[in-house]
């Protein structure tokens, strides 16, 4: 299994995920969204267990974080100046696995979740 993480030219290069992850791979796995069931209203923290979930349905399947290659992030009444606490969920998530994971992102403001405690919800595809 091969995955690539690139930035082409003439995309903007961001630091916190790569624009375009190219896989060779034989099993794809798709993770249900994810979200902090006993977590305090702090997205912070809601943002690291749900990535911890994510790594714990990947590792379910035999894979990590090394094997993402696309995570959809749904924020709750996302504003910019969530972005800080956002990513402090996600970098001790990766800080507690030991790992490092920038693949293809997309972060979609909504105005719910399926319960209203919960502040964000991540889904990912992995390639194994």
């Amino acid at each position: 299994m091969s995955i690539t993480l690139i930035n082409p030219e003439g995309l903007p290069q961001i630091d916190v995920y790569h624009q375009v992850a190219v896989t060779s791979g034989t099993k794809t796995i798709y993770v249900a969204g994810q979200v902090a069931w006993d977590a305090e209203p702090d997205l912070a923290r809601q943002t690291q267990q749900a990535y911890m979930n994510v790594h714990t349905a990947l590792k379910g399947a035999g894979a990590s974080f090394k094997d993402l290659v696309k995570v959809t992030l749904y924020v709750v009444d996302w504003t910019p100046d969530k972005m800080p606490d956002l990513l402090k969920g996600i970098e001790n998530a990766m800080s507690e696995v030991g790992e490092t994971a920038k693949p293809p992102a997309t972060l979609i403001g909504v105005a719910a979740l399926d319960v209203p405690e919960h502040l964000v919800e991540i889904e990912a595809v992995a390639v194994i």
